[in-house]
C-alpha cells in the first residue's frame, strides 16, 4: 500500500469515528420513543449511520481482513438497507444498533486509529 492510499484510508477512520460519536450525541437521554418521534435527531442519526457505512466502504480489503473484530460487511450492509429504503429496517433492530452495536464500535476504531498511526 502507497504512503498516499495508507493515509487516505485513515481519513475514512476518522470520518467513521467522527460520525459514530454523532450517533451517540443525538440519541444521548432518548430512549427509543422519544427518538423515532424526534424528527431532527432520528435524520441526523440515521444519516451518520449511513455514512458511517459509506465510509467502511473505503476501507481497503487489506485492513478490514486484518481487523475481524470490526463487523465491517454488517457496517455496509446496514448502510445500504438505509440507503435504499425499500429494505426497510425495524425500529428495534435499528435502536440495538444505536444502543448496543455503535458504542462497541466505537472503541474498536479508536484502537484501529491508533494502532495505524505513522
Amino acid at each position: 500500500m502507497s504512503d498516499t492510499s495508507q493515509r487516505e484510508w485513515r481519513f475514512y477512520l476518522d470520518d467513521m469515528i467522527d460520525f459514530a460519536g454523532k450517533v451517540l450525541a443525538y440519541t444521548d437521554g432518548l430512549d427509543q420513543t422519544g427518538f423515532l418521534a424526534s424528527g431532527l435527531n432520528y435524520d441526523a442519526t440515521l444519516r451518520n449511520l449511513e455514512l458511517i457505512g459509506e465510509a467502511a466502504t473505503h476501507i481497503p480489503d487489506e485492513v478490514r481482513a486484518a481487523h475481524l473484530e470490526i463487523p465491517w460487511r454488517m457496517i455496509i450492509a446496514t448502510r445500504n438497507r438505509l440507503i435504499h429504503g425499500y429494505l426497510g429496517i425495524d425500529e428495534d433492530t435499528l435502536w440495538s444498533i444505536i444502543r448496543e452495536d455503535v458504542p462497541e464500535l466505537l472503541p474498536l476504531l479508536r484502537a484501529l486509529k491508533n494502532e495505524s498511526q505513522p
